[in-house]
């Protein structure tokens, strides 16, 4: 998603170099405290993937402070409030949301778990069943595991990119204390991190307690990730074959990094093909055909690289025309210039559902967190507005031109499918 923030927020920084990023809303009843961290799997060996996320696991275990992982839940649940934590490709982020009244318990439980966890060797045992189970789980829901498929399919098993944020169960079973502690001490340091408060709180008492509670965060150099490198040169098919009662298909194409001069370009171009109810796809893929129940387009973007997908779920045995009939979609973006009201409709579509994403003080804490450390900018979402609002339709079939191009192709599937062949033969744009 071309990310930036609704509201307006502040930045400040600490002396250690860590930031403190406050978007109070008066109206709200609820406040967030998020603590995010630029790290994610893109940022592991191929011997530490799925470390990012057993590490978000294991950070509620235990502190210094706090014993066990019962006693860290129970302060938050004593106030009604709601504590968890995500790990992306490229931050990893652990909040509390409560009732503003109790702010101070949940910047104390928030920065006490990212500050000081004891990683306890009995839980790290404990907890490798459950990351294990949840990969189990994931691959039992094609849906969201051809997600990660597709990504293989893009950017390949070598790269970091390609890997999946869970991890093999081989690496989960093997890896010891002292493997998390390194990467811990390596990734988790304060110019890297953030300190995210949306909702109602007052700004001078939060920094006087993020300065106290931050103050001797760890030091150390911000960690690089490995930069991806375009390599295709022909189109690809990747099929799992699984007994299913329906195919999950993926087709993607790489697409352009932050602040590429088409980005905005890209997310109005996803908004139109696949964006809605009334979006290209939707229409001739389900409404006009009932092919498929969800069909959808989307746009993940990296400091370096982006990825431009839709997926749909299709009878098994429309398969082959589910895909026929996406790339014919994408051939039209290529070859005629969308109207006025088109274009004027995916604008809109991509401002209003930023906006309505952005209802929730945690989404607001996520929404600046990721704005400021992931994507490096200060500003809020009339920037954002003012991009779309700039494309134009001839920009909109040049960018596809560029990115819908037969070598830039990938299909993934899952489902009862064998032949690689007859799928690569449909791929012609």
């Amino acid at each position: 998603m071309y990310a930036m923030q609704t509201m307006k927020f502040e930045t400040h920084t600490l002396k250690n170099g860590m930031r403190v990023l406050l978007a109070p809303s008066t109206g709200s009843e609820s406040v967030t405290v998020m603590v995010m961290t630029g790290t994610g799997s893109r940022y592991e060996t191929k011997e530490e993937n799925g470390m990012a996320h057993f590490l978000e696991h294991m950070l509620f275990k235990g502190t210094k402070n706090r014993k066990n992982a019962r006693i860290i839940a129970e302060e938050i649940d004593s106030v009604g409030g709601q504590m968890n934590a995500f790990t992306s490709k490229d931050h990893t982020a652990y909040y509390a949301k409560v009732d503003k009244k109790h702010i101070s318990t949940a910047l104390n439980v928030i920065s006490d778990i990212f500050l000081n966890p004891t990683l306890p060797p009995a839980e790290i045992k404990r907890e490798r069943g459950a990351v294990v189970e949840e990969i189990n789980m994931y691959e039992d829901m094609p849906m969201r595991s051809v997600l990660d498929d597709a990504d293989i399919t893009l950017f390949g098993s070598n790269h970091p990119l390609g890997r999946t944020i869970l991890g093999p169960k081989k690496n989960i079973l093997s890896f010891t204390r002292k493997q998390f502690t390194k990467y811990f001490n390596r990734n988790y340091v304060a110019k890297n991190s953030a300190l995210c408060v949306a909702g109602s709180f007052s700004k001078k008492e939060v920094l006087k307690e993020a300065e106290k509670l931050f103050k001797d965060m760890r030091l150390g150099e911000t960690p690089e990730c490995v930069p991806y490198e375009i390599e295709q040169q022909e189109p690809r098919v990747n099929i799992k074959k699984k007994k299913t009662d329906q195919t999950h298909i993926v087709l993607s194409v790489l697409s352009y990094p932050f602040d590429h001069k088409n980005e905005a370009v890209v997310e109005v171009l996803a908004a139109i093909l696949g964006g809605g109810m009334s979006s290209r796809l939707f229409t001739e893929v389900r409404e006009r055909r009932g092919l498929a129940y969800y069909v959808r387009a989307e746009n993940d973007v990296y400091n370096d690289v982006g990825s431009f997908y839709m997926r749909a779920g299709v009878a098994n045995v429309s398969t082959k025309d589910a895909v026929k009939m996406i790339l014919k979609e994408l051939k039209k973006m290529t070859t005629k210039v969308v109207t006025p009201q088109e274009l004027q409709k995916g604008k809109e579509y991509v401002k209003g559902t930023l906006a309505l994403s952005l209802d929730t003080t945690d989404a607001q804490a996520q929404f600046i967190g990721y704005t400021a450390l992931v994507r490096g900018k200060k500003t809020g979402l009339d920037a954002f507005n003012k991009e779309i609002d700039k494309v134009t339709a001839n920009q909109l079939k040049e960018v596809a031109t560029e990115l819908f191009k037969t070598e830039n192709l990938n299909l993934t599937i899952i489902g009862p499918h064998t032949d690689e062949k007859a799928f690569l033969k449909l791929l012609k744009v």
